[in-house]
């Protein structure tokens, strides 16, 4: 139901801090970025009584972990850009007193398989591995991987917030040697290809590997290893799961417990340069109204090692070392879910987990091929979930009374420089392709399910890496800001994984060793590493 047009951040915390000044000429902390790993760092800086005080460039804090009201006239606040939560610590909501909750899916994934698919979740999963796969071999394939995986998490999600451990130190923590070959040692694509027969079993595994990652099974660097890892040991079970209120929900709690704290956060306040000098540094800052600066002991940096090289004035990395992203996003609001050509199963099941479109082993291989050979994917993977079924706060009452859902779509294999040479053509083509995809699986159209907003027009956004790295600079539109890192230390990695070459510097966002995904575990990290822990 329409609605007045609403503004895009749906922040809970009216800011009014954006023509404000720094109260002081100096502080213990200036972080530079408002997302939430700036903000987990500013709040724990801020309770071990330390002056803090943060820049964000942006109207309003929270990165890419933001709601928004998208479309004009409909209510309904989207998780815009990051939309589950599998790595927030338990541990920091706690340290901080934070007002946030998650939800689990009560259904893990669905996959269309001829006229029929694969439900994972339930009382019916191994009936549904049996019809989709011909047997039980597969189930007892994946019943021995889930276990191997929930091993690896229970061992090492602890770990991710205390000092990086050794390579031999976290190998003998694992106590696996199985595990450890599978995950940390051979390209996943091995372990994969020696459980699992059926190709559609198959693909549902690797996309845990993808996820934001641009590689292929069998790539020797573990790019999608390392991916995979992240993805599998969230909160010591590998669950991924929605937030109560939105991804906003999580950002505005963070912000309030920084300024409870006695944080300072300013918005549109965009950092300009660091410049280290002697046991501290300077940061320069520009506003609408012209240009200061500030001086800190310490600076934390929720931004891109790319964005601190250029704060810094360091060469920027080669443009084949530079990080690319390669994931396509879309977001949906619906007069109602679309009925599914598998009759037997309810489109409320089907699309409360994980709904993979053209996600089988030999499709996502194929997309790869094409992708790294410089065309769009003939057939885009995509895996859409219905926050909704899970969270139906998101709506204002007039959509919930109505029936309506919302759709995420997160599309894999579409790196940045398919884009480049016509970002919007290659943006349309690319949804219109991704959507047939979905329709291969419906009994109607998902466009005739689709939402109007206010002016008549469909409710379906697309942002491509081009988009995330205009809107939220993300280099290359890397939303991990570079490849993932295995979360222990090595030759060029401090105790905490976050330390840069000037000791008054430190790197707090998801670039840091053991970042990516929305967990806080960076700006925790930096944090405790600014406090001599």
């Amino acid at each position: 139901m329409p609605v007045p047009d609403s503004p895009a951040h749906a922040s809970s915390v009216p800011d009014s801090s954006a023509h404000a000044s720094p109260a002081h000429a100096s502080y213990d902390a200036v972080i530079v970025g408002g997302g939430h790993n700036g903000l987990v760092a500013a709040a724990y800086l801020a309770r071990a009584g330390r002056t803090v005080l943060v820049l964000e460039r942006s109207a309003a804090t929270g990165g890419a972990a933001v709601s928004a009201r998208p479309f004009a006239g409909v209510d309904a606040r989207l998780s815009r850009y990051s939309y589950l939560v599998s790595l927030l610590p338990q541990k920091i909501v706690r340290d901080l007193g934070l007002s946030f909750t998650t939800r689990r899916r009560r259904i893990s994934s669905y996959t269309p398989s001829g006229t029929g698919g694969l439900l994972v979740g339930g009382d019916g999963t191994r009936a549904s591995f049996a019809r989709t796969t011909g047997g039980e071999r597969e189930y007892a394939a994946w019943r021995e991987f889930q276990a191997l995986t929930g091993r690896v998490a229970a061992r090492v999600f602890p770990t991710l917030t205390g000092p990086l451990p050794r390579r031999e130190e976290l190998r003998a923590a694992v106590d696996d040697e199985t595990a450890w070959r599978a995950l940390f040692e051979e390209p996943i694509g091995v372990a994969i290809e020696e459980r699992f027969r059926s190709d559609l079993v198959r693909g549902v595994v690797l996309t845990d590997a993808l996820i934001g990652t641009f590689a292929d099974a069998h790539d020797p660097g573990l790019a999608q290893n390392r991916c995979f890892l992240y993805h599998v040991v969230g909160g010591g079970t590998g669950d991924w799961n929605v937030p109560v209120g939105g991804m906003g929900a999580l950002t505005d709690a963070l912000a309030g417990a920084a300024r409870a704290a006695g944080a300072e956060i300013l918005t549109r306040h965009e950092a300009l340069h660091i410049h280290p000098e002697g046991t501290g540094a300077e940061v320069g800052y520009r506003t609408d109204h012209g240009e200061g600066a500030v001086a800190a002991r310490q600076v934390l940096v929720n931004a891109s090692p790319t964005e601190l090289a250029a704060l810094l004035g360091d060469e920027p990395p080669p443009p084949a070392a530079a990080p690319e992203g390669a994931q396509f996003k879309v977001n949906m609001v619906l007069r109602r879910l679309p009925r599914l050509r598998d009759r037997s199963v309810d489109p409320r099941d089907a699309f409360a987990g994980t709904f993979h479109v053209s996600e089988g082993y030999e499709q996502l291989a194929t997309a790869y091929r094409e992708a790294a050979g410089g065309s769009l994917p003939s057939a885009p993977p995509s895996e859409i979930y219905c926050h909704t079924l899970t969270d139906p706060s998101i709506l204002g009452p007039g959509p919930a009374a109505d029936g309506y859902q919302t759709l995420t779509l997160f599309g894999l294999h579409t790196p940045a420089r398919l884009f480049a040479a016509d970002p919007e053509g290659t943006r349309a083509r690319l949804l219109a392709a991704t959507l047939a995809e979905l329709d291969r699986h419906l009994a109607e159209p998902i466009a005739d399910c689709l939402a109007p907003d206010a002016l008549g027009e469909p409710c379906v956004e697309a942002r491509t890496p081009l988009d995330l790295a205009r809107e939220l600079r993300l280099p290359g539109g890397h939303i991990f800001h570079r490849d993932l890192s295995f979360p222990y230390a090595t030759e060029e990695t401090g105790r905490w994984g976050v330390e840069t070459r000037h000791p008054a510097v430190l790197l707090c966002g998801a670039g840091a060793v053991r970042g990516g995904g929305v967990s806080g575990i960076p700006g925790h990290n930096a944090a405790m590493a600014a406090l001599g822990h």
